[in-house]
């Protein structure tokens, strides 16, 4: 299926007549220190399989860096090719490149055109910018930017910090509200499309599994999930998928197995 033609220009959420809390170009973001990291590279690889001949969008969710994080260290992974580099080579060079440059970021892997075509939604999430009683609006506003930008894409790619979270636990006002992505979210870029969503697994109670049970039913449709368990454990959720999407997740599934698993709906 050909795309409509998707949104071009930087994403923008201020409206005339209102302050410019705008953060482009300041600081850096959360997603820099990641960059080039093993869960950069199961999240390129994963999207490079499923988006084939797709009109990728991605929703970065960019949030300020945390100066006291020290995550985005795994990168061990780059010296040994042996073990690694045949899962997907030519991505595999682009992060060593990109890791060795010393110049981690997330606009090198959109220079590097690691997801070819992809449209990305890229303005930063940074709430501490804007007073308190402005952010629940301006959320709202940066998240219409975003489904404009990427409006007429096949396929989403939504890239929170630490995931999903319930509308009921959503609070726009607080800023580290900037590393999750409600439900509600989720739901309207899905609107018609497939969408894969990163959620970074947590110490709920029952563990993982349930933790991934309790999503895959929460979610909208049929929902597949791609439990990685190398060093940081994450999922993938897979919304709306097609048979032919389902069938290269599955064939994804079986070729990074055993870093990782393949969970169908309930």
């Amino acid at each position: 299926m050909q795309p409509k033609s998707c949104q071009a220009g930087a994403a923008q959420c201020v409206d005339a007549g209102r302050p410019d809390w705008s953060t482009e170009g300041k600081d850096h973001n959360l997603q820099d220190r990641y960059a080039g990291d093993i869960g950069d590279y199961v999240k390129y690889a994963l999207l490079r399989a499923l988006s084939s001949e797709m009109r990728l969008g991605v929703a970065w969710y960019l949030h300020p860096d945390e100066e006291k994080s020290t995550d985005g260290r795994h990168v061990q992974y780059l010296d040994r090719p042996l073990d690694w580099r045949w899962l997907d080579a030519g991505l595999f060079d682009t992060l060593r490149r990109i890791v060795e440059s010393g110049h981690r970021s997330v606009a090198k892997i959109q220079a590097e055109t690691v997801l070819r075509n992809a449209v990305f939604a890229d303005q930063r999430l940074d709430m501490t910018v804007v007073p308190w009683r402005h952010r629940p609006s301006w959320r709202r506003d940066w998240f219409n930017s975003v489904q404009k930008r990427l409006d007429g894409c096949d396929m989403i790619f939504a890239d929170p910090d630490n995931g999903l979270l319930p509308n009921n636990r959503f609070r726009p006002t607080v800023k580290r509200s900037g590393k999750s992505i409600p439900e509600e979210e989720v739901r309207a870029l899905s609107m018609g499309r497939p969408i894969v969503v990163y959620h970074h697994n947590t110490r709920r109670k029952g563990g993982h599994r349930a933790e991934i049970d309790r999503w895959q039913r929460q979610l909208p449709g049929s929902v597949y999930a791609y439990y990685w368990r190398r060093w940081s454990n994450r999922t993938f959720f897979v919304v709306n998928g097609n048979q032919q999407l389902v069938r290269r997740l599955e064939n994804f599934a079986e070729r990074w197995n055993p870093h990782g698993e393949l969970i169908h709906p309930p």
